[in-house]
């Protein structure tokens, strides 16, 4: 399951350093606008504590196999954009084609990183960009809207009354300034015309806030202006010191890194919090396997049943699915073994209209 997040903001908010720090990738960084054209592409590890736990426990001869998701570091956008300015509809044909959006705002105060507008200013910069997509759904919608009514009037089409009433409340939000994402879809018809539409400003964001090591832990006056802006637009923040990252992700051991944390007050580094919200902005979710072989996750969209998890795995095992065997992770981490926790009678029998839970070790009996 091959998903993609892309990271975005202004010229030198910081993209690059922070998407180095992910993909163990150097995309090239410097202190200029458009330093970045292409854009770079890294896959990243998903942190999981409890593969450590099932590998201790079962030994696997292949080891670990943790989850990935896709990491895409897109040119800074300037505004403009819409009508060409900078890379134009380079970049935004770039982040249409990501499923989320990791959005970089500068929250630190350095007078030796240029910044394009001449100050430091999150609001500003977030509106900047919000305005250039805003700008491209609106033609998006306008283009579609007056043949789609038209369609929807000469005749008892069904659909297209659905999308022409989906258009007229994308557009309405669009004009007044509002994210797609923001808009109230009544029913599963309507979120298929959404989401053929492919709005830039329909797809899940996570505003990163880029901070000074002083701000690491507890934020800044500018992370807060963040919050307040974004309250209403079912968006996650995350505070991230891009910088310390990047001297963080230069320690070779495990217990280097776990020490400059702890040096610097922080439990978790900011890159490990940034992949896991962005694999949960993504709606993703993993379930497990474990035995003598390997310890392995696999991703899967929240809400799946067992018959589109056994499918992850392989087709031919949705094809051929008979039922899944399923063991919750605490359970297997307390009694320590598979044979302990059907012996217990922790070892529940699922059949095809299971809705697969985060954690859940699958074990799946197919005949094709």
């Amino acid at each position: 399951m091959s998903l993609q997040c892309g990271i975005v903001g202004l010229p030198n908010v910081g993209k690059s350093t922070l998407f180095n720090c992910l993909s163990n990738t150097k995309a090239q960084s410097a202190n200029f606008p458009f330093c970045t054209i292409e854009p770079n592409v890294g896959k990243i590890t998903v942190p999981d504590e409890r593969l450590n736990r099932l590998a201790e426990l079962c030994h696997p001869e292949r080891g670990i196999i943790p989850a990935t998701v896709e990491i895409v570091d897109i040119a800074g956008l300037v505004k403009g954009a819409s009508k060409g300015e900078g890379l134009g509809n380079k970049f935004l044909a770039n982040i249409r084609e990501t499923d989320a959006i990791i959005h970089v705002l500068r929250c630190f105060d350095d007078d030796n990183v240029t910044h394009v507008d001449g100050s430091v200013n999150p609001i500003r910069d977030k509106e900047i960009i919000d305005a250039e997509l805003l700008i491209k759904d609106l033609e998006t919608v306008d283009s579609q809207f007056d043949k789609t009514r038209k369609k929807a009037g000469a005749g008892q089409d069904k659909q297209a009354k659905i999308a022409v009433g989906v258009l007229e409340k994308y557009k309405k939000a669009l004009e007044q300034g509002f994210a797609a994402r923001t808009v109230q879809l009544e029913n599963k018809e309507e979120e298929q015309v959404a989401h053929d539409l492919f709005l830039l400003t329909n797809k899940p964001v996570l505003y990163v806030c880029n901070v000074d090591e002083a701000a690491a832990v507890g934020g800044n006056h500018y992370v807060e202006e963040v919050r307040k802006a974004v309250e209403n637009e079912h968006a996650e923040v995350l505070v991230v010191a891009a910088k310390i990252e990047s001297e963080i992700a230069e320690l070779e051991t495990y217990e280097e890194r776990q020490m400059f944390l702890n040096e610097i007050g922080l439990e978790e580094s900011g890159v490990s919090r940034l992949i896991k919200s962005a694999y949960h902005i993504l709606r993703l979710r993993t379930f497990l396997t474990a035995g003598s072989d390997e310890v392995r996750a696999w991703t899967f969209v929240e809400g799946m049943k067992a018959p589109q998890c056994a499918g992850v795995i392989h087709t031919d095992f949705e094809r051929g699915f008979i039922r899944a065997e399923v063991i919750k992770y605490t359970d297997f981490d307390q009694l320590g073994s598979e044979a302990a926790c059907r012996e217990a009678g922790k070892l529940s029998i699922e059949g095809k209209d299971y809705i697969v839970q985060d954690g859940d070790i699958m074990h799946f009996r197919f005949n094709v």
